[in-house]
C-alpha cells in the first residue's frame, strides 16, 4: 500500500526545510533507520533516516527545493511492483510564493519609461563606449619653441613644454629648462572593450532556511528592541603577553577565549546583565546559569553554539570546547541543545581586522558584546611614548531591561579582567 514521507521537524524553530541530497533513487528499497535524505533547516544540515522500510517510488521535492513541515516529499510502497496511480499523499500543500505589493508611484517631472517584467532586461541601448567620444582640450593658442633634444626628453619623461619658460635664443626651451617643467596633464584614455551585459542586470536568489530565520529575527530585534550602546577601549598589551606565554606552554588559547572567561566572571558580579526580555507577557527573564553564546560564521549565515556554565570553566577548558563546537557548527552537526538557550552572546570580528562594530541583540537575551581586533598604537608609559596594543568592545543592551549605568559598570569590569589577565587564570 502506498504511503508518503513528509518533511520532518528537525529543529525547534524549523518551519520549512530544503532538500540538500537524496541518498536513495526512485526504485530503491529503503530499510528502516537507513539514511534517506539530507535536509537544510534554519540551523544546520541534518541527516534524516527512514522510519519504515519500503520502496521509493516517487520524489515529490527534488534536491534544492523547499517544503514546509509535514508536506509530503516522497511516495513509498510496501512492495516493489505496487502501483501508486491515484494515490494522493496527505499533508500541507507546497508553499506558495506571495505576490509582492507594488510600491506607490511617486510623481515625476520626467516622461515615464515603458515598464518591463521583473526578469526582463531593460529595453534601452547602452551608451556608446568611452573611446567613441571626441575630447577637446584647451591650448594656449601658440606653439612652444623648443630644441629637438628638449622635445625628445619631454616626451620620454611626460613633461609639459608649455609649463616652463625657455632660456634659449628667442625664448626657446632647452634641455636644461626641463628641470622646472611640470608633468604633462593631457588626458589619455585606454581603449578597452565594454561588457556585453546591460547596465542594471540582476538576478534574485532565494533565501536559505537559515538566512530566512536570521532575517526575520534580526529585523524584529532591531525594530522592537530599544538598543543602547556602551563602548570601551581595552589596553590589550598584558592580554597579548599572557596569550604568548600560554603558547610557550603549548596552550593555544585565542583572544576570544580570554574574552569569554572575562565576560563570564563579570556576569557573576552583574547578574542583571545575564538576563532577557519576554515580549509576550512583558516580563524580565533572570537566567540562573551563565551560558554564553558565541557567534560562529558558517556557510549561508551564522549560528551561536553555547558554552554552558562558562563561569565554572578555565581558559583551557573554554578553548577546547569552543573549538570543538565551532568545528561541528561549520559541518552542520550541532544538536539543538548546543545552540539554543544561551543567556549572553559574544560576537568577535577581530580576526577580520575590524576595529569595532555594534552588534544586534539576539532575543530573548538582553545583551550582546561586539569584540574588535587588537591593533598597535602609540601609548604613554612612564612618561615615554611607546608602541602599545588596544582592542575595542561595544556592548549592545536592551534598555527595557538594562540601564546605562549598569551597562557601563559591567563593561568596565570586563575591562578590568582583560587588562589584568592573571585574574582570569585563577
Amino acid at each position: 500500500m502506498p504511503f508518503s514521507v513528509n518533511m520532518p521537524k528537525l529543529s525547534p524553530t524549523m518551519e520549512e526545510g530544503t532538500v540538500v541530497k537524496w541518498h536513495k533513487k526512485v526504485g530503491d528499497k529503503v530499510e528502516a533507520n537507513e539514511l534517506l535524505v539530507e535536509v537544510a533547516t534554519d540551523k544546520a544540515t541534518i541527516e534524516y533516516n527512514a522510519l519504515d522500510e519500503g520502496y521509493l517510488r516517487k520524489i515529490l521535492v527534488p534536491e534544492g527545493k523547499s517544503a514546509v513541515i509535514n508536506q509530503p516529499i516522497a511516495i513509498f510502497t510496501e512492495k516493489a511492483n505496487e502501483s501508486i496511480e491515484g494515490y494522493a499523499p496527505q499533508g500541507p500543500a507546497a508553499p506558495k510564493t506571495e505576490a509582492k505589493p507594488e510600491a506607490p508611484k511617486e510623481p515625476s517631472m520626467k516622461p515615464s519609461a515603458p515598464t518591463t517584467s521583473a526578469m526582463q532586461q531593460p529595453s534601452f541601448a547602452p551608451e556608446p563606449p568611452l573611446e567613441s567620444y571626441e575630447f577637446e582640450f584647451p591650448t594656449s593658442g601658440q606653439r612652444t619653441a623648443a630644441s629637438p633634444l628638449a622635445k625628445k626628453l619631454a616626451k620620454e619623461k611626460g613633461l609639459d613644454l608649455t609649463s616652463v619658460k625657455g632660456t634659449g635664443p628667442k625664448g626657446r626651451v632647452t634641455s636644461r629648462d626641463l628641470d622646472l617643467a611640470q608633468p604633462d596633464q593631457a588626458v589619455t584614455f585606454s581603449r578597452r572593450e565594454m561588457p556585453k551585459i546591460a547596465p542594471g542586470t540582476y538576478e534574485e536568489v532565494a533565501l536559505s532556511p537559515m538566512r530566512k530565520v536570521i532575517a526575520q529575527r534580526l529585523q524584529q530585534a532591531k525594530t522592537y528592541i530599544p538598543h543602547i550602546y556602551v563602548r570601551q577601549e581595552i589596553d590589550a598589551a598584558a592580554l597579548w603577553e599572557a596569550r604568548e606565554q600560554l603558547k610557550k606552554g603549548n596552550v593555544k588559547a585565542s583572544v576570544n577565549d580570554f574574552v569569554i572567561r572575562a565576560v563570564a566572571l563579570a556576569l557573576r558580579e552583574y547578574p542583571n546583565i545575564n538576563s532577557g526580555f519576554n515580549s509576550v507577557n512583558q516580563s524580565m527573564i533572570l537566567f540562573k546559569t551563565i551560558d554564553i553564546s558565541v557567534a560562529v560564521s558558517v556557510e549561508g549565515g551564522l549560528i551561536t553554539p553555547i558554552i554552558r556554565h562558562a563561569d565554572y570553566k578555565n581558559i583551557g577548558e573554554i578553548s577546547v570546547e569552543i573549538k570543538e563546537l565551532a568545528a561541528r557548527a561549520k559541518a552542520g552537526k550541532l544538536q539543538p541543545e548546543e545552540y539554543k538557550g544561551g543567556s549572553f552572546t559574544i560576537s568577535n570580528m577581530g580576526m577580520f581586522g575590524v576595529t569595532d562594530f555594534a552588534a544586534i541583540i539576539n532575543p530573548p537575551q538582553s545583551c550582546i558584546l561586539a569584540v574588535g581586533g587588537i591593533e598597535e598604537c602609540p601609548v604613554v608609559r612612564n612618561g615615554a611614548v611607546v608602541v602599545g596594543k588596544k582592542m575595542g568592545l561595544i556592548l549592545s543592551a536592551d534598555h527595557r531591561v538594562v540601564d546605562g549605568a549598569e551597562a557601563a559598570k559591567f563593561i568596565k569590569t570586563v575591562q578590568k579582567y582583560l587588562e589584568s589577565p592573571a585574574l582570569l587564570l585563577v
